[in-house]
């Protein structure tokens, strides 16, 4: 992967430590399962979690 461009890849907090955006996680591809806070792929794990609930809750109004 390149050099990462800071406020497009990461951005620094106060105290210092580097958050990931979005745009990097898309970048790199895959959730490397630390609970990243701009994570795109739990979203999507969360949607899918959703719209199973959903699912479910429909099955039982039948």
């Amino acid at each position: 992967m390149s050099e990462l461009v800071k406020n497009e890849d990461f951005y620094l907090l106060e105290n210092g430590l580097m958050v990931f955006t979005k745009k990097y996680h898309l970048k790199r591809g895959y959730c490397c399962k630390n609970d990243c806070l701009h994570c795109p792929y739990s979203e999507i794990k969360d949607k899918k979690r959703v719209d199973n609930l959903k699912e479910s809750a429909s099955d039982h109004l039948k």
